[in-house]
């Protein structure tokens, strides 16, 4: 099937612009807080891939007032994009776990970024562990409002290398916390990290497939960065993992596509490891080739012409 951009798949980009009548672009946001991986509630360090919550590309926080000051600042960043058309935003709280806070500082945070006129629609990145019954209210109340999407870090549905990377959280919460936010009409978009040590070909697309059998309403796919400063960086350095090469891991995205069904959107393809950071794979550190060579991928598969109309983000000209 190609799509009225011309390609063989329905960008992000051109659904936002349709829904809201003009682009729309994500600013990340910092909220300010932290993760039960490292403020010793169930651990110091964090997963052995985080350096830093993955928050590279949002301002850092003042204050709960401060976020308008940081969409501004946001807005900035991107004004070599915009050209003269109108455009809106997503306010993205990306950097850590971003509703590991009291539920009084979360009303305020979040109410006060969805009420910035310029703020078509509010996304929180956080862990299932994370979300009380209090915080699944708050999150009803946020989406009357504007829409409102989830994103939860599942990176795997294998149990061994959830503790390997020491997620700190099973399967099962993840499915009770999805099960809530479905029941609420709030939409989740789960982090799925491929290229996980020990984990197989055979593992990755389990994982895929499982987020498709349930009908997951978005998806990130993520290469394994390797980032200086994380256990996984020790690990590598001791020759006791090797990062994938690059036409494997476009293999893999194409049977990863293949998999999903047509309504779960892909909002990644691959992400950006901060290149001062980045010890491994040197080749992801230019995503713009990488997504070019999928894409002709996906063009030279008659199997995937007319079948399979997955809605994906165009991740070349925006972090998303």
């Amino acid at each position: 099937m190609i799509y009225e951009n011309g390609k063989r798949y329905y960008s992000l980009n051109s659904y936002l612009k349709k829904t809201f009548n003009c682009k729309v672009y994500k600013i990340a946001l910092d909220g300010g807080m932290t993760c039960p991986n490292r403020d010793g509630t169930l651990g110091t360090d964090g997963c052995i891939f985080c350096l830093d919550g993955s928050g590279e590309f949002a301002a850092k926080m003042q204050n709960e007032e401060s976020i308008f000051q940081q969409i501004e600042e946001g807005k900035q960043r991107l004004q070599s994009k915009l050209g003269t058309h109108p455009v809106k935003y997503i306010a993205y709280f990306q950097a850590y776990t971003n509703t590991y806070a009291k539920i009084e500082y979360l009303e305020k945070l979040f109410f006060t970024a969805i009420s910035h006129p310029e703020i078509s629609a509010l996304s929180i990145a956080t862990r299932p562990d994370c979300i009380s019954s209090e915080t699944l209210e708050l999150l009803y109340r946020l989406n009357k409002v504007k829409p409102v999407w989830i994103e939860l870090g599942l990176q795997t549905i294998h149990e061994e290398s959830a503790d390997y990377i020491r997620r700190g959280y099973s399967l099962s919460c993840f499915e009770k916390c999805f099960s809530a936010l479905r029941e609420l009409g709030i939409p989740v978009i789960a982090h799925v990290i491929l290229g996980l040590p020990n984990e197989n070909e055979k593992m990755m697309l389990e994982t895929v497939r499982y987020l498709g059998k349930n009908k997951i309403d978005g998806i990130k796919l993520q290469l394994l960065h390797i980032l200086k400063g994380t256990k996984l960086a020790d690990i590598f350095h001791k020759g006791d993992y090797s990062p994938m090469e690059k036409n494997f891991y476009i293999d893999l995205i194409v049977k990863c596509l293949e998999i999903l069904p047509p309504q779960t959107v892909v909002h990644r393809l691959t992400g950006d490891g901060p290149k001062a950071k980045l010890l491994a794979p040197l080749w992801s550190s230019d995503k713009r080739p990488v997504l070019q060579q999928i894409e002709k991928r996906l063009e030279s598969l008659d199997s995937y012409q007319g079948k399979y109309s997955t809605l994906i983000s165009d991740t070349i000209s925006e972090h998303i």
